[in-house]
């Protein structure tokens, strides 16, 4: 009986980590490739900077790119949030070292409680170091949460 209760138990865990595993967002490979959707930059003294200051590119899978010009983004849309320094000098500025690359996923029956989007941002130009993790339904939903009517993304295609 101890036996059938401790693989039972050791089935169940093995379930949950898998499932945990098939949820975390992928590492958008070849994102450099895709639509590029804008770019900004975040200077000292804005609100974000702490923790966004520096050069953003923001680019598009083909299936963001359709979901941009419908407003509503449907499953397999994948958005790159690529965040470099900002070097000055000389009068110019220039992209420095990578900071993170946030990834927005959507899989609505994957990422149900939060808007169907899955969150992740990667450390630097590492593509397995998670700078978020398990922390993204709070830390990077929250924030997108108020642009629900946006299907919880703040970028706009440039024109």
């Amino acid at each position: 009986m101890k036996s059938i209760l401790q693989i039972s138990l050791f089935g169940s865990l093995l379930a949950l980590s898998v499932s945990a595993i098939a949820q975390d967002v992928p590492y958008p490979n070849g994102y450099r490739t895709w639509q590029h959707v804008k770019s900004m930059v975040i200077n000292p003294g804005h609100a974000l900077h702490e923790s966004f200051g520096g050069i953003h590119h923001i680019y598009a899978n083909k299936k963001a790119v359709k979901g941009y010009a419908k407003g509503k983004f449907p499953d397999g849309s994948v958005i790159a949030f690529d965040l470099l320094e900002a070097n000055s000098a000389d009068n110019a500025v220039t992209e420095g070292n990578r900071k993170v690359l946030g990834v927005m996923h959507k899989d609505n029956k994957l990422y149900a409680a939060t808007g169907g989007w899955g969150f992740e941002g990667f450390k630097g130009d590492s593509k397995t170091d998670r700078a978020v993790g398990s922390a993204a339904a709070t830390a990077c939903f929250g924030c997108h949460e108020p642009q629900a009517k946006h299907d919880y993304v703040f970028s706009n295609m440039r024109r």
